[in-house]
């Protein structure tokens, strides 16, 4: 049995008048998970617990099957696992954000990513801040796009995680003068001269693009012990992702990252590259997860017509082909789902249970949905309470020992 787990990240939202009362995946044209939805098994699905906060990181562990409470430390570590960084048991590894800070007048996040930065930009001025920053023991590594990492051996305990997405178009002197953060904020202002000065930077600002003008720390964790697909289910994967998370996640899980060059996590990804990489790998191995960023993004951006299309690319260019592929691999089982809400009105995440579907070459029957969506994912009357829950209705029982 083959096994294929399709992630639209943050696909799932609020209904929205420009829209009539309809959702983003309701006004979509996704005739083939609509197809899906009919001939599987659609419902919806916890993938925040109680007391953690609905990020990527805690709501993707959940749909491979897994609970993050009590496991998940911060999303830092899975993306060291992703950039090869070692992490020794005493080190913290941080999310390092390259954002755009409103620096006249009371401070503002004015955008998470930087404008969308390329890798190259990013690059030299990670290398900039490597080299000027007063950073001690501590480690810059680079990522992809505005996505980087610190690892700071011993960083002061308890320090809280402001994820920048959560504060887009908002007043952020709170954070900067909070003597609790103070640890965090130095390095963050230490970054203005050094960013402001860069010529990146002031090629960005003539070309009337966003700059990259200051760091943000966030996301901070410790290793985490994560048993593997192997140990749980005797499975073998991969996963196809732009985002270090995902594929720092999958390392834990023992699921091998696939690299896809042109993969970039935005509207413009290669969606082709993506697809044919994981039926590639689903030659030799059980399973393969899928994830696309670009919904999230969209939805971060505000920007509702793109989050449509972005949908939409989900459907035709994702979706499809992977299902017309899928018949050589007969049985298999697919399971599409957002990891959570980005609503547009909030520009960042929210913990509603979110719509999945099941579906099972060797069992399709009519479900009665609609198509897949929010509200047809609630009339199905179907809920699955957690992770672990998830991935026995997909994977089948855990290995006992």
């Amino acid at each position: 049995m083959k096994h294929l787990i399709l992630i639209g990240d943050g696909m799932g939202d609020y209904p929205l008048r420009d829209l009539d009362g309809r959702t983003p995946l309701e006004a979509a044209k996704t005739p083939t998970l609509d197809r899906l939805a009919r001939a599987g098994q659609i419902g919806r699905v916890v993938t925040t617990p109680e007391g953690l906060a609905p990020g990527s990181d805690v709501a993707i562990m959940s749909l491979l099957g897994y609970c993050a409470k009590g496991v998940l430390t911060g999303r830092g570590p899975l993306e060291a696992a992703a950039l090869g960084a070692p992490l020794n048991p005493q080190d913290v590894a941080f999310r390092l954000n390259l954002v755009t800070l409103g620096l006249d007048g009371p401070v503002r996040m004015l955008d998470h990513a930087a404008g969308d930065i390329s890798n190259q930009e990013a690059g030299e001025l990670i290398k900039a801040l490597a080299e000027k920053l007063p950073l001690g023991p501590r480690q810059l590594h680079q990522g992809v796009s505005y996505r980087h990492l610190l690892v700071w051996p011993e960083a002061p305990e308890n320090l809280p995680s402001i994820p920048p997405h959560d504060h887009r178009d908002q007043v952020i002197d709170g954070f900067l003068n909070d003597p609790a953060l103070s640890p965090l904020m130095d390095l963050v202002r230490a970054s203005w001269p050094i960013l402001a000065d860069h010529p990146i930077n002031k090629a960005r600002v003539a070309q009337g693009r966003r700059p990259a003008n200051s760091i943000w720390l966030w996301g901070q964790g410790r290793v985490p012990k994560i048993r593997t697909y192997q140990e749980r289910w005797g499975l073998t994967g991969a996963t196809v992702s732009a985002v270090d998370i995902i594929r720092g996640l999958g390392l834990y899980a023992g699921l091998q990252p696939i690299p896809v060059s042109g993969a970039t996590g935005l509207l413009t990804t290669n969606y082709q590259g993506k697809a044919q990489a994981a039926l590639e790998a689903l030659r030799e191995l059980d399973l393969v997860v899928i994830h696309l960023e670009a919904p999230d993004e969209c939805s971060h951006q505000g920007d509702l017509a793109a989050k449509i299309q972005a949908i939409e690319n989900f459907d035709a260019q994702i979706v499809q082909p992977i299902l017309a592929g899928l018949s050589q691999f007969e049985p298999y089982r697919l399971l599409v789902a957002c990891d959570h809400y980005t609503p547009l009105s909030l520009k960042t995440h929210a913990a509603d249970p979110v719509p999945f579907i099941l579906y099972d070459s060797q069992s399709q029957a009519d479900s009665g949905a609609s198509g897949y969506c929010e509200k047809a994912a609630l009339e199905a009357g179907l809920l699955i309470p957690d992770g672990p829950s998830l991935g026995r209705l997909l994977f089948g029982p855990e290995r006992t020992s």
